[in-house]
């Protein structure tokens, strides 16, 4: 089962370690969260009910294009454009082009889970393994 991980950090260490990671003191280990929110209240809004159940359908039915994906929904196309390319921005479904500049949007995860360490120093604070 494919499990796409997600931690919460503030922007300031997630830069901090963006710039570990790119000058080569830090090597983040396989277990790590791939993406990043900088506030509960972000993840939440972007894993809204409805965006989990737009999530949902399109892992159920692979649509074709944004087009059918909006029959599916209900949802009006333009207002489905931008939450699907901002779900794209986070990670959370890739958006292949398709015949005559459709998009085809797709969930490569099964699951999604949420990493909030409460006590532990940050990776990018620390000496690379």
């Amino acid at each position: 089962m494919k499990t796409l991980r997600v931690g919460i950090t503030s922007y300031e260490e997630m830069k901090a370690r963006s710039l570990a990671i790119a000058r080569g003191r830090y090597k983040p280990s396989a277990g790590e969260p791939k993406v990043w929110f900088t506030s509960a209240e972000s993840f939440a809004r972007i894993l809204s009910n409805r965006n989990r159940a737009l999530l949902r359908i399109i892992s159920e039915s692979a649509p074709d294009s944004l087009t059918q994906l909006a029959a599916l929904t209900g949802r009006k196309k333009s207002n489905l454009s931008r939450t699907v390319k901002t779900m794209e921005r986070y990670g959370l479904l890739r958006l292949r082009a398709g015949a005559r500049g459709t998009l085809i949007p797709r969930v490569p995860y099964e699951r999604i889970s949420l990493v909030l360490p409460l006590s532990r120093p940050h990776p990018a604070r620390t000496k690379a393994a």
